[in-house]
């Protein structure tokens, strides 16, 4: 099954795509994706025979897509070695031996997440933009301390995702061992729609790992293209130490990483030069993944930062 979150005639609606892929099915009004989620993967899969059912379709091409689902948390994983040896060439260093002992992630922010088609300003003093191609896995229930193989049964779906990136934001901010923050707070695609796991089965390969094809377009050019089974843990072990100590919830969103030629910086760390160029406004960036579907957004202008003052004075004061 496939559910989307839509706009349609000015009201927000959820609801499955038809099998022919052209129309949705809205649920009842108020209902939410989230919700569903949160009753468990029977009530979502019931929810969506019955709106195939009875209820009137809606033509895709009269929705505007949105995310579907505002995620409470969305953690972004490094699990594609490609990616990370291109960035580190650019500092002239290794992969870190960090990389290969766990799957590294961090957390960003769940309200900027935007649908397959809007658009996305320039981060306020941006001047490298760049895009991240990735797939995310979506949680269905409830889990802690999980083991890949109970990790399983936790993932609903999976759905694509942009990690937009302000790559000269993100380098000055991780200057004082924090972040990403700003580098990677303005806007992230989720969609086009949600893909329940059982419709990807037949991508797995025999090591069980999942071999969708990527492709990442700019201005209809295509810029790099790689497959997931090159991610060096799958979803599930990622899922798996994301629980470890703490807790998986309906709706977390957990992102692979950046694939293999997935972005620019990579191109930028191996080159030497800012070619491609960063990102500016009236470029369009497409991103396709098989089994899942394609995104497709367009940079659009900046608004100003807003100033904030320099530091206070350092002022040290004795203590009694």
């Amino acid at each position: 099954m496939r559910f989307a979150t839509f706009e349609h005639d000015g009201a927000r609606h959820s609801g499955i795509l038809s099998p022919t892929g052209d129309t949705i099915h809205p649920f009842p009004a108020g209902t939410t994706l989230l919700r569903l989620i949160e009753k468990g993967e029977h009530a979502l899969r019931q929810a969506g025979t019955q709106a195939l059912g009875t209820a009137t379709p809606i033509a895709l091409g009269d929705v505007r897509l949105l995310p579907p689902l505002q995620p409470p948390t969305i953690r972004d994983f490094m699990t594609f070695e490609q990616h990370v040896e291109g960035i580190a060439e650019g500092y002239g260093d290794p992969v870190p031996y960090e990389w290969y002992a766990q799957p590294a992630f961090y957390f960003t922010n769940p309200y900027s997440v935007i649908g397959a088609h809007d658009d996305v300003p320039v981060p306020p003093g941006c001047q490298r933009l760049d895009f991240e191609l990735e797939v995310a896995a979506v949680i269905g229930k409830q889990g802690r301390d999980l083991t890949p193989e109970q990790a399983r049964e936790h993932i609903l779906g999976y759905t694509v995702l942009n990690d937009w990136s302000a790559r000269d934001l993100q380098g000055f901010e991780m200057r004082v061992k924090l972040g990403p923050a700003k580098g990677k707070d303005s806007a992230t695609t989720l969609g086009p729609w949600l893909v329940t796991a059982d419709e990807l089965d037949a991508h797995r390969d025999s090591e069980d790992r999942l071999t969708l094809r990527l492709r990442v377009e700019v201005n209809g050019r295509t810029i790099g293209w790689d497959t997931l089974a090159n991610m060096a843990w799958t979803f599930e072990e990622m899922t798996a130490y994301a629980s470890r100590g703490t807790e998986v919830r309906p709706g977390d969103v957990l992102g692979s990483g950046t694939c293999g030629n997935g972005c620019l910086a990579e191109f930028w760390g191996r080159k030497g030069k800012l070619y491609p160029p960063p990102l500016v406004p009236g470029d369009t960036v497409t991103m396709t993944v098989e089994g899942i579907g394609t995104i497709s957004n367009t940079v659009v202008e900046s608004t100003r930062p807003v100033p904030v003052p320099v530091p206070r004075a350092r002022h040290v004061k004795p203590v009694t």
